[in-house]
């Protein structure tokens, strides 16, 4: 059976699981065609490159938002990218955003290199009533025409997280509003990663236990501690592993994405290894590379 186990020694997160399976031979350019049934290509655009994490060289996705998105991004703990950028050591590369997309760049620096935009939105004209709500979203996959396996997983992903938006604030799940999910980037990583799931002609998902990170983030409602609400609620039943790192490693999009697919969490599973997927976080640490490992073979 083809498996894919997500290795989340770093936490997971929906840019870092495209990252991994695009480094693990994904098609990007084919996801990318894919996502424009959305009918929302003119909102954003995708960049995917080779960066270093501490020796690690792996993949970094994003999604760059474009002046006609009008998606609110008061989704802080949607995604790594609402923390400060000033310690890593980036060397700018600038690209247009046509069909160049960066991933013939390697380097060999121990520092990450970012080969152009960042998450950084500063020039983007935000306005706070553009985020999408749970309906809105079902009936964009609905009407996009998907196959039905990528149609079946990004609907379960965003029900899970739905569902426990809903429970947090208790409101029904047609009642959620999505402050975060709801904004472009995470849309685009929750069906992106269904569509390279899907290209990749997986059968079974596994996931190792989910570390969370600790401290604190700072998200809508206020200063919360780490694992997020969201990010808990969606963990329920799922292994969570402890350590140190005082950050967020796994966001409510990662976290979504292991409990709805991974069929059982544990260690590496026996497996004959056929390819290996190494996608970057946005932070950098000090002695531990933040990347996500997918490894996908054959399982008996």
């Amino acid at each position: 059976m083809r498996t894919l186990y997500f290795d989340c020694f770093s936490g997971i997160s929906g840019d870092m699981v495209i990252g991994a399976l695009i480094d693990a031979g994904a098609d990007p350019v084919q996801m990318e065609e894919e996502l424009k049934k959305l009918n929302m290509d003119e909102e954003y655009n995708l960049s995917w490159g080779k960066v270093v994490k501490n020796g690690i060289t792996s993949t970094k996705f994003d999604v760059i938002l474009t002046s006609k998105s009008d998606q609110t991004h008061e989704h802080s703990h949607s995604h790594e990218h609402e923390h400060s950028h000033e310690h890593e050591h980036r060397h700018g590369h600038s690209h247009s955003h046509g069909q160049d997309h960066r991933h013939g760049h390697s380097h060999s620096h121990e520092h990450e290199h970012s080969l152009g935009h960042e998450h950084n939105h500063s020039h983007v004209p935000h306005s706070h009533h553009g985020s999408r709500t749970y309906k809105q979203i079902v009936e964009a996959i609905n009407e996009a025409n998907f196959n039905e396996s990528v149609a079946n997983m990004s609907l379960a992903i965003f029900k899970k997280i739905g569902e426990a938006e809903g429970h947090i604030h208790g409101l029904p799940l047609e009642k959620v509003h999505f402050h975060e999910v709801g904004a472009v980037d995470s849309i685009i990583d929750i069906i992106g990663a269904a569509i390279l799931i899907d290209q990749l002609g997986i059968e079974s998902v596994q996931s190792s236990a989910i570390p969370t990170g600790s401290g604190h983030i700072h998200i809508d409602h206020g200063i919360y501690p780490v694992p997020a609400p969201a990010t808990l609620e969606i963990l329920k039943g799922a292994p969570i592993a402890s350590n140190d790192i005082r950050s967020e490693l796994a966001t409510p999009t990662g976290a979504a994405i292991a409990a709805v697919l991974a069929g059982n969490f544990g260690p590496l599973p026996s497996m004959t290894v056929e390819s290996i997927g190494y996608g970057a976080g946005t932070k950098t640490f000090e002695n531990h590379p933040n990347v996500l490992r997918v490894i996908i073979g054959e399982t008996q």
